[in-house]
């Protein structure tokens, strides 16, 4: 009897288990399995839901891969000297929004006829052109040295930014040594000359020149560089050919520095005094370059010393030497690789020989054992030429020829275009008639650049593109390609723009493709994509 208790009583409690179990799956509706079928209704009726098919997944086009043609590259600068107004401001305009349109309107003529790069005078002697928190506003800009712009800007700032609009690199060019220029007007206490009287030495003319040679000159000067370098959007910091003076800055006197020569020779320093100055020099540019490098590696450096390093040097050259006079190895900088650009200052024509443009830039070449970027400065504004256009048309040709895998120049200055319409036509009709980018620096290290996605629209007469990256901040300029039948053309475009619209028909070709590549801050490309246009 115990026995037939117990398996009834675990066979109602099954069931009473399984009955659970499907209430808990299905509340709403209780299934008796019976002969005749009782519905209760005191539980809602059960509402039946249709199975909903999943829509099948878009199909992904596949990549479209295709041949693009090589970019054009090569470094065109130009100088945009503010040390007595040669180029900006115009002298006596103190008023913030002119200064304004007059660099916007440099800037345009630079973009206008395929420039890539300003190098833009902030330090032109021991003073600022933006906001420094160790030199006093220069008197170039405000009028009066330590005098801030009214209505306030940061005019470094602003050409940055407007640079960077125009797909141009701005480089910041300083003078290392020069305190105060002569036409810097009165010596106020604002100066850094009455600021820091033991840093700076007065020469003949009415200059006054920090000494090289103390090591609280190049304490100051180094901290003036990477506060820039840490602020500023810059792409580079441009030194041009003012170490120690020329002869004539002082008199033709020797340069007035007994007191740290005395010094030296105390502290048992043994070098002779050419040595030693040109030893004070060498130390404070590898430490220049060694601390940008510290602070952001893409910031590039680059130095644009006086274009003889010695008579003889290639054999028959004449003339200055800024080895002995100005006791600046820039041969030594280039053998170490202490600059990433080196721009000497070539201010001659091709012929004669004995300062020619070509056979400097080939010995320079030669000592270039870095490989790295050899830009020559060209003088654009009064190179001794019948005919000065010609002559650097054929220098800027003669310049791919002997430095191929690294093309460019730096022009002094931009007074050469802005007031010389036969020489802007003839360099933008000539060798400038394409946008070109500027070479890649690949002993800087860069992230790779992601490739960019692309967007098609197709319209009436055109098909509009738009593209987007995942690492905006790290793209400073777009290539946009375009296939017109079986001819690729393209078209290197400002960072900030994204979107372009490409005609269906030119010239009687039908729009095949439209790819899209990233270039960063060192002109490195990023894989392109391509779609179909049709």
């Amino acid at each position: 009897m115990a026995l037939v208790m117990s398996v009834v009583f675990f066979s109602c409690a099954s069931r009473k288990n399984k009955k659970a179990a499907k209430e808990l799956k299905s509340p709403a509706v209780e299934v008796v399995k019976t002969d005749s079928v009782k519905v209760d209704t005191s539980l809602p009726v059960a509402v039946h839901t249709p199975t909903v098919k999943k829509p099948e997944k878009e199909a992904v086009e596949a990549p479209l891969r295709v041949t693009l043609p090589v970019l054009n590259r090569e470094f065109r600068g130009a100088w945009v000297a503010t040390v007595a107004n040669i180029n900006w401001p115009t002298r006596g305009n103190y008023n913030t929004e002119s200064q304004k349109r007059e660099a916007i309107q440099l800037l345009d003529l630079l973009k206008e006829n395929n420039f890539n790069a300003v190098i833009f005078q902030v330090r032109p002697s021991g003073d600022a052109l933006y906001d420094s928190p160790y030199e006093p506003w220069s008197s170039f800009l405000t009028g009066t040295t330590g005098k801030q712009p009214t209505p306030y800007y940061d005019p470094l700032s602003f050409w940055v930014e407007e640079a960077h609009k125009r797909g141009l690199e701005l480089h910041v060019w300083i003078n290392p040594y020069r305190a105060h220029h002569a036409s810097g007007g009165t010596v106020t206490s604002e100066s850094i000359v009455k600021k820091s009287p033991e840093l700076v030495l007065r020469l003949r003319n009415g200059m006054y020149w920090f000494d090289p040679a103390n090591p609280k000159t190049q304490d100051h000067a180094a901290k003036v560089v990477l506060d820039i370098v840490k602020r500023y959007d810059i792409d580079a910091v441009h030194f041009d050919d003012y170490f120690y003076p020329y002869a004539e800055y002082n008199g033709g006197a020797d340069f007035p520095d007994d007191v740290s020569w005395n010094a030296y020779r105390k502290s048992g320093g043994s070098l002779s005094r050419a040595d030693w100055r040109r030893d004070n020099v060498n130390k404070f540019i590898e430490r220049i370059y060694k601390g940008i490098k510290a602070e952001k590696n893409y910031v590039k450096f680059g130095i644009s010393p006086f274009g003889i390093w010695k008579p003889g040097y290639p054999s028959g050259v004449t003339g200055s030497s800024q080895y002995d006079e100005l006791y600046a190895d820039a041969k030594l900088w280039l053998n170490k690789g202490w600059i990433d650009y080196f721009t000497p200052q070539l201010y001659w024509p091709i012929q004669p020989a004995r300062q020619s443009f070509t056979a400097l830039l080939s010995w320079w070449e030669s000592e270039n054992t870095q490989k790295r970027h050899l830009w020559p400065g060209l003088n654009t504004v009064e190179v001794r030429s019948s005919n000065r256009p010609e002559e650097i048309v054929k220098q800027i040709e003669a310049t791919r020829q002997i430095v191929p895998n690294s093309a460019g120049v730096a022009h002094w200055s931009i007074a050469g275009l802005t007031k010389s319409p036969s020489m802007l036509q003839a360099i933008k009709n000539g060798p400038y008639q394409q946008k070109a980018l500027i070479p890649k620096t690949p002993w800087l290290h860069a992230n790779p650049l992601l490739a960019p996605s692309l967007l098609l629209t197709k319209e009436t007469s055109s098909v509009f593109a738009k593209w987007l990256h995942k690492q905006p901040d790290q793209v400073f300029q777009w290539v946009a390609y375009a296939q017109y039948g079986d001819t690729w053309e393209y078209e290197i475009l400002d960072g900030q723009q994204s979107e372009k619209s490409f005609p269906k028909v030119k010239n009687g070709k039908n729009l095949k493709a439209i790819a899209v590549k990233a270039i960063d801050r060192l002109s490195n490309e990023s894989d392109y994509i391509a779609k179909k246009a049709i």
